[in-house]
């Protein structure tokens, strides 16, 4: 029996396509062609393109699969190396099911960090952001803690803070600062690493302070900016180490 490319894909449970595709890396050997130029597959050629799926299914690589059809078999090495990547795409997926659980669970937008779910709909959307920054510049423990700073900050300063234009008054700029510095304090307190993120930094810490200060800058406006400098200085002082709050590169 001859089977045309599509009978033959069908049968093999493909596509037309994939068996062009193995036709042009060698994979498949090309078959005989009917008198009116037709190919015509017979069962060598089937079996050729089962034999090729189910390494496929494992996750053999196609480059492994040319060079298994001249030795005669995947080398124990090969499936040891597809078993590991496959291990390490199902952890992959397995974290992001749960990730997806807590999304659906708290009705958090998809893209909220991970561990920042239960808050995301009280953060705004610059706090947000930065929060995407600092997954890059600092450790699994500084970030835990970070989740833990904001579960436990429900202070409604925080949403004027938010909320603060560009142009606010001495007076309202003076007065978020003030309150703001407590949340601070307790924070620094709470979590002396922030006041000596070195060991928590995935970055070296040029580039931490820069990309912290490049993120403020491009995510925050001047009041709001001029606000968390004040508070800052204001909670270094409340704690008896007063410093330049402009350079502090740990989140508060």
């Amino acid at each position: 029996m001859a089977w045309s490319t599509r009978e033959l894909a069908e049968m093999a449970g493909t596509t037309v396509n994939t068996v062009r595709h193995y036709h042009r890396l060698g994979l498949l050997d090309d078959p005989d062609r009917r008198y009116n130029g037709y190919k015509q597959y017979g069962v060598l050629h089937l079996v050729s393109l089962l034999r090729i799926r189910r390494l496929v299914e494992l996750g053999v690589p196609l480059s492994e699969i040319s060079t298994a059809r001249l030795t005669g078999d995947v080398p124990p090495e090969v499936l040891r190396q597809v078993d590991a990547q496959l291990a390490a795409e199902i952890q992959r997926l397995s974290k992001a099911r749960t990730d997806i659980a807590v999304i659906l669970r708290d009705g958090a937008p998809a893209d909220t960090p991970a561990g920042f779910e239960s808050v995301a709909p009280r953060l705004s959307t610059a706090d947000t952001s930065l929060l995407h920054v600092y997954t890059r510049l600092y450790d699994d423990d500084a970030m835990k803690d970070l989740q833990r700073m904001a579960e436990n900050d429900t202070d409604p300063v925080n949403a004027q803070l938010d909320a603060m234009p560009a142009d606010a008054d001495e007076a309202t700029r003076q007065d978020v600062a003030e309150r703001l510095a407590p949340v601070i304090a307790r924070n620094l307190t709470d979590y002396p690493w922030l006041n000596n993120p070195g060991a928590h930094l995935s970055q070296s810490e040029n580039a931490t302070q820069q990309t912290f200060v490049d993120a403020v800058v491009a995510l925050y406006n001047t009041a709001q900016i001029d606000v968390l400098v004040r508070a800052s200085r204001l909670a270094h002082e409340q704690l008896g180490h007063p410093r330049a709050a402009t350079d502090d590169t740990e989140p508060q």
